[in-house]
Formats: C-alpha cells, sequence, structure tokens
C-alpha cells in the first residue's frame, strides 16, 4: 500500500508537471451540486443540506465528473484549464470500481477532438515511462474497429448480425437497444483483446452515444468523441465539445426518459451548464481515470491495490 500511495505521489506531480509546461490552469469546482447526472447508466449519490432555506435546494448531488462546472468556467473566458480530484458513481463497487475514484478532466480552446487525441497520448506514455514502460499506438474509426475484428458494419448491420458474434454468452436479448449491442460487442468480443502494450484510439462513434459531443453531419451521422485504452481498459473519454444548449437539453430530456420508464431516480438538469453553453468556446476536453492509470502501472486488475483504502475498508 505504502508503495502504491507513492507512485499516486509521483502520477500526481507528472500530472500538473506535464499540464504547467504547457500553460493549463489547475482548477477547482464543487463536488456537490444542486443538479445530478442524468446519464441513465450512472447513479450519483445524493445527500442534504440542513442549513438556512436561502442557501438554495437542500438536496445536493455529488459530482460523477467536474465537466460541468468546468464548462462553465470556460464560457466565463478561464481558457485551457484542468481539474484533478474526487469523483463518485453510486452502486460502482467491485475488483475494478470503487465509488469514489480520482478523475483527471481537462480542456484545450480552439482544439478539435483529433488534437487532443495527440496530447492524451503524450500524458499516457509519460505516465509509462514513469515506470520503465512503452506502449505502441493505434488510431482508428469505430467502424474500422468493428469490421476489422469482428466483421460487422456497426453503422450498416442489422440487430441479427450485431448479435451473431456474441451467440453462446448468455445474454438476454429482452430490452436490449441497437446501442446495447453494439456495448456488448465491444465490451465481450472487441475490447479483451487490445494487446497489452498497445494504446489503442477509437474516433467517429455513432451518433447514438454522443452524450456531450459534436455530431458530424454525414451518412452516417458522427459522434466527434474519441475513447483510449491502454491494453484491455479504457483509460479516457473525450469530445469536441457541443455548445448548442438546445440539442443538450434535448439529449438531457431524452436520458429523463430512459430513466423514466425504467423507474429510476430523476436528477435535476443542470440550468446553469444550459445557460452557459451559447458561450462556451470552441474546444476539446477528456476525462481519464487515474486510478485506472495507476492500476495500469502496477499491472493489476484490482482497484484496491491503488487506493490507501477501498469502500469496504473506508
Amino acid at each position: 500500500m505504502i508503495e502504491a500511495l507513492r507512485r499516486r505521489a509521483r502520477l500526481n506531480a507528472l500530472i500538473r508537471d506535464f499540464f504547467a509546461r504547457r500553460d493549463v490552469l489547475e482548477v477547482e469546482t464543487p463536488i456537490m451540486s444542486a443538479a445530478g447526472n442524468t446519464e441513465p447508466n450512472i447513479d450519483s449519490f445524493q445527500t442534504r443540506f440542513s442549513g438556512h432555506v436561502d442557501a438554495g435546494s437542500p438536496v445536493r448531488w455529488l459530482r460523477t465528473s467536474p465537466e460541468y462546472p468546468l464548462k462553465r468556467l470556460l464560457a466565463a473566458g478561464v481558457g485551457d484549464c484542468y481539474e484533478l480530484g474526487r469523483v463518485f458513481r453510486n452502486g460502482e463497487a467491485g475488483g475494478r470500481h470503487n465509488p469514489e475514484f480520482t478523475m483527471l478532466e481537462w480542456y484545450r480552446v480552439g482544439w478539435d477532438h483529433h488534437r487532443l487525441i495527440g496530447e492524451t497520448v503524450e500524458l499516457v506514455r509519460a505516465a509509462l515511462a514513469m515506470v520503465g514502460r512503452e506502449a505502441s499506438l493505434q488510431v482508428l474509426t469505430y467502424r474500422e474497429l468493428f469490421i476489422d475484428t469482428v466483421g460487422v458494419d456497426p453503422f450498416a448491420a442489422d440487430e441479427a448480425q450485431l448479435r451473431a458474434p456474441l451467440a453462446g454468452i448468455g445474454i438476454t436479448p429482452d430490452g436490449l437497444t441497437r446501442d446495447d449491442w453494439l456495448d456488448l460487442l465491444m465490451t465481450h468480443r472487441i475490447q479483451p483483446f487490445f494487446p497489452a502494450d498497445r494504446i489503442t484510439v477509437i474516433h467517429d462513434w455513432p451518433a447514438t452515444q454522443a452524450a456531450l459531443a459534436k455530431v458530424r453531419p454525414g451518412e452516417p451521422p458522427l459522434a466527434e468523441r474519441f475513447e483510449l485504452y491502454l491494453g484491455a481498459v479504457e483509460l479516457a473519454n473525450g469530445y469536441h465539445e457541443l455548445d448548442d444548449a438546445d440539442e443538450q437539453r434535448r439529449r438531457f430530456q431524452r436520458d429523463l426518459a430512459v430513466r423514466t420508464a425504467r423507474g429510476d431516480v430523476l436528477p435535476p438538469l443542470d440550468e446553469p451548464l444550459l445557460a452557459a453553453l451559447p458561450a462556451l468556446p470552441h474546444c476539446a476536453g477528456v476525462a481519464l481515470g487515474v486510478d485506472r492509470l495507476l492500476m495500469a502501472l502496477a499491472g493489476t486488475g484490482r482497484i484496491a491495490d491503488v487506493l490507501a483504502f477501498d469502500f469496504a475498508h473506508a
């Protein structure tokens, strides 16, 4: 445990030096918010403020990412910035997950996601060099990845063609959407076979998986998004950031409709974020899981091995 703490301290110092040399400002934003994350597959922790009523909503949500307040700072003119801090996700505890974990998120003004891919790769390679390791690099589109690995065009294949490579793994198809089948192909038939000594970057995702990314018109329309993997582990998720408040509101409302159908909690929308989006500068941003990077540096599949105390012992 002590060596894990020392490695974390060295990585934190490396991250701060990496961005200081690039004149990217470190900032801190609130951990508790009056708004929550609407993403249907992410559950937020809630807490309650017991003080005076004019302080705002008594129900507060622990952040699952610093993305929303960072974008408000960008809209206010802060420029290139990053935050290194704790985030929280309810229900995520196990070998690879801890309900509280460390996320690094940064934004580059005037950049698109392709340029940000390069900087993200640089940071991961710098972290690997810290422990005397190197990694090759492969960058390819989402379509290229699926065709090369499972022989399926993710944009043209019908549902039966998407399901065929998953035969024999005991998946119950009831209620699964096209995006669910694509995710299952990624997690069961593609991602586990990425070479351990390779950084793999996948860009140009389906428009239905855009989240907070711009969508590039075309046939098919594509989300200007990327994911970065080190070996079989997803480390980072980045966007060419959406600045259309009306479109973002529609996406949030679609999320809430899914949550309503499931009977899930409905977090309030982040209205300050939506109000700020029209002033958001052209930019790209990425979130990187620091604990997952530490797991890769330590060569372990257990998140407990890189924490002082995991959830069971907190």
